[in-house]
């Protein structure tokens, strides 16, 4: 599931604001900030960091303007362990993260 896709079946934003309160979720800092905290928690399996770590390690070549390098890395890798939890076919464990990111989100709101 998307993250507009939940915020909309939730009723937790109007039209207007959608764009924003996705942004919560998908920024590079916002998912950095996320890996961050649950890494903290101990919430991630060691084969998961290992994926996040390629991820973070891995050479983009670019940075966007607006975000440095440490977070646009950690970004990454973030992503690069949903994907690859997303390609192995690991709903559950993707659900699981994003029930935790999702309430994170809320108590920070």
């Amino acid at each position: 599931m998307t993250v507009r896709e939940d915020l909309i079946l939730r009723r937790e934003t109007r039209g207007s604001q959608l764009q924003r309160k996705s942004v919560h979720y998908v920024s590079a800092y916002a998912q950095a900030e996320f890996y961050r905290r649950l890494h903290e928690e101990g919430f991630f399996t060691e084969e998961e960091e290992d994926i996040f770590r390629r991820g973070r390690n891995g050479h983009t070549g670019t940075v966007p303007a607006h975000t440095d390098v440490g977070t646009y890395r950690f970004s990454t890798g973030f992503e690069a362990l949903i994907g690859a939890l997303y390609l192995e076919g690991k709903r559950d464990r993707i659900a699981q993260i994003w029930d935790k990111v999702r309430t994170m989100t809320a108590e920070e709101v």
